[in-house]
Parts: structure tokens; C-alpha cells; sequence
């Protein structure tokens, strides 16, 4: 254990954008170091597999930031609560948490997930007839990016062409999850833009919500409203909340899935060409990638009460880094962490998360990465990578901005 200002500059690091191509040498440097105690900041990092999943377990390991010190300090001096609005069911916890997944939870039954399967399937048929002629095209323009965006979108019932919006909305909301405070304690400057988007976001989807109350029809917003569970349903302020973390964690995770496993495979061209001849092998491929290039590479956690990880005690109200990235390469849990290998004993990863917060949209991802995955490597059997990969600013999301690909 460490808590040297060495080990504060080691995480200021990894915000660095220079690292994002390869920030493992980085997570590898954590991860030697145990769990790293930053007091003046109410933090500790934990990296390794069994701390990381030891927290996502605990049964005072919250969700909801407004249990911590550093949040509770901020309100002191005169913060809002909930800058952005009432939060999604991820960020709360029970028996808040409870209530509002299990009614959102109505909405994506495993027969809901799998009816969208044959519309899937017929949007990455199309995203790959545009580009099959075109030579070079970049997977995350040309097929990642846009094939969870018409999910979502047709999930939701909003409009195709509200999707430009909708993108600029989630990539600006996708980098609030970024710890710039607790790391640095400096507030970013694209805060006021994120905040506008967060306006522009909850004021459309409070539109669609009422529009969907005076005429329901089969989508998503529909579902929700028409979710109950023992006579209570979801307010308009929780289904807004519910559709706004939908489609922030559910679009931008599901991009990072499908072209890391892109960038895997063509990196280790084997696996493309095997996937490419037995779409059965897509399983494994995802369940893979999710442990070796994880599109969520860490969580927050606060100690709701005083807790004990390994040998750290961890104080009441301080918020738990957990570097899932680093987790899911800890040689004390994995032979060979740093291999890409889908033919590995025993795949597990807490990708998804663990316990009650385990990912509710897990199974929809999974289809969708698996349809994409399994026809552009049989489209395209001898693709190869047509340059460098360039990747977002994202440090919790890590992705890729462009994948280019020759087929």
C-alpha cells in the first residue's frame, strides 16, 4: 500500500490523453502498488481482481455519490446536489435502486432483448452493403458506432433523424463520468457544454414522455410508462432519468465493445478468420474482450459505512476508485493478463459490474456485439487494419474515435 504524491501524479497520468492508446503500462503500475490511500483527497484505489470484485460485492459499497465526504463538502460550500437532475437508477442505491430497476427491468425481459435480434441483424446487413464496395472504411464511423445509436433510437421511439443530437448529447455526457475532481480536484471546462447537454437531453425526452402518455405506442418510453409493480409506477422524472442513463450506458459501452474486439481480432487476424468461419465463437470473443479492453474501465464507489478491503480500512464516506482495467489484468488472476486469448479456461471479468448494479442492458450489448462481430468477419474474411486507431478523450469510457479498416 502506498500514499506517496508519487502515487497521486501515477492516476493524474492516466488522465493524460497521450495514454489512451495504451493505458495498461500505466494500470500495471497501480496495480503493483496495492491499494493506493490519497487522504487529502477521501480516496482510495483498489486494482487488483479480488479488491475490485471484493467491493462490487460489499454490502456498504454505494452508488450514490451524494454519501460521500468530498460530495457532502462541495454541498457545504454551496454546490448543487444533482447538477445534471435526478440521477439514473445505476447512480442511487437501495431501496431507491431496487424500486426503479425492478420496474425498468419490465422493459428489457429476455423476450423483449431477443424479439430485436432479426431488426439488428438487418441494420449491420445494411451498415456493411454501404461500405463493402468502398474499400477502407472505419469501423467505428461505418458500423460501431451507428448500430447501437438505431437501437437505442428505435428503442426509445425517437426519430433517426435526431441522432446527430442525440450523439453530440451522449459523447459530451459520457466524459462526466471521468474523475477529473476526485483525481485532480479541478473542474474541467467542458463542464458547461456537458451541462447543456444534460438540459438539452432530460427537456427532449420529457417531451417524448408526455407525448407517449397521451398516445402510448410499442417502444421503450411506452413500456416504462406502462410498467407496475404492486399498484407503483415510474414518475416522468424517472423514466427521463432512466431512458438518459439508457442511452449514455447503454450507447457509448456497447461502441467500446464492439470495435475493441474489432481492434482485437485484427491485431491477432486468427481469431477474425475463426469467428469469420463459426459464428458460434462470438461468445467467446466478447466475453474476452470485456476482460482484456473492458469498455468501462473503472467505477466509483463510496463506504456507506466503515468498511474492510483486504488489509485497508476504508473510513466511512471516502469514495473507492476501482480500476477495473487493471482488475482484469491481475497476473494473480489471470495466466497471461495481457494476451488476448478467447480460448482461455475460465473467462470472467466484473465488465458488467457485480451484485445488485450488474449491468441491466448486459444481455442487449451482448446480442448486438455478437450480430455485429460475427457478420463483418464473415463479410470481410481477409481484413486487415488500413492505419492507426485514434481514440476518444474518454477516460472511464475508453474508445476509439476511428478504427480504419481495408477489407
Amino acid at each position: 500500500m502506498t500514499t506517496t504524491a508519487e502515487s497521486h501524479g501515477l492516476l493524474v497520468r492516466l488522465l493524460d490523453s497521450s495514454n489512451r492508446a495504451d493505458p495498461y503500462p500505466a494500470y500495471r503500475e497501480i496495480l503493483d502498488r496495492g491499494p493506493m490511500v490519497i487522504s487529502e483527497n477521501n480516496l482510495i484505489v483498489f486494482s487488483s481482481f479480488q479488491d475490485c470484485g471484493d467491493v462490487l460485492r460489499h454490502p456498504s459499497s454505494a452508488s450514490d455519490r451524494l454519501k460521500s465526504t468530498v460530495a457532502q463538502r462541495e454541498i457545504a460550500k454551496g454546490a448543487q446536489p444533482r447538477p445534471f437532475g435526478q440521477p439514473g437508477f445505476l447512480f442511487l442505491d437501495p431501496p431507491d435502486h431496487t424500486r426503479l430497476r425492478k420496474l425498468a427491468q419490465q422493459a428489457f425481459a429476455p423476450k423483449r432483448v431477443k424479439a430485436l435480434e432479426g431488426d439488428i441483424t438487418s441494420m449491420v446487413a445494411s451498415l456493411l452493403d454501404d461500405v463493402a464496395d468502398a474499400g477502407p472504411f472505419d469501423a467505428i464511423a461505418d458500423l460501431a458506432h451507428p448500430l447501437p445509436v438505431a437501437v437505442i433510437c428505435r428503442m426509445l421511439g425517437v426519430p433517426i433523424e435526431d441522432e446527430p443530437e442525440f450523439s453530440r448529447a451522449s459523447a459530451l455526457l459520457a466524459q462526466g463520468l471521468d474523475p477529473f475532481v476526485a483525481f485532480t480536484g479541478e473542474v474541467p471546462d467542458s463542464f458547461r457544454a456537458r451541462m447543456e447537454a444534460g438540459h438539452w437531453l432530460r427537456g427532449y425526452l420529457g417531451g417524448l414522455v408526455e407525448e407517449r402518455r397521451a398516445a402510448p405506442r410499442e417502444d421503450l418510453i411506452s413500456a416504462l410508462i406502462a410498467a407496475e409493480e404492486d399498484g407503483d409506477q415510474l414518475t416522468s422524472e424517472e423514466i427521463v432519468a432512466t431512458c438518459n442513463l439508457l442511452l449514455i450506458a447503454g450507447h457509448e459501452t456497447t461502441v467500446n465493445l464492439i470495435a475493441n474486439a474489432i481492434l482485437a481480432m485484427l491485431r491477432q487476424p486468427r481469431y477474425w478468420a475463426a469467428l469469420g468461419a463459426d459464428a458460434d465463437r462470438a461468445s467467446t470473443i466478447i466475453e474476452e474482450t470485456l476482460r482484456y479492453d473492458p469498455p468501462v474501465q473503472l467505477v466509483g464507489r463510496t463506504a456507506a459505512d466503515e468498511m474492510t478491503i483486504g488489509d485497508v480500512v476504508v473510513p466511512k464516506g471516502d469514495t473507492m476508485m476501482l480500476l477495473l482495467a487493471a482488475a482484469q489484468r491481475d497476473p494473480d488472476a489471470f495466466d497471461r493478463p495481457d494476451e488476448f486469448d478467447p480460448d482461455r479456461e475460465g473467462l470472467r471479468h466484473l465488465a458488467f459490474g457485480h451484485g445488485v448494479h450488474f449491468c441491466l442492458g448486459a444481455p442487449l450489448a451482448r446480442l448486438e456485439t455478437r450480430v455485429a462481430l460475427s457478420a463483418i468477419t464473415a463479410r470481410f474474411p481477409n481484413a486487415t487494419l488500413a492505419g492507426e486507431p485514434v481514440y476518444k478523450p474518454n477516460v472511464t469510457l475508453r474508445g476509439l474515435a476511428s478504427l480504419p479498416v481495408a477489407p
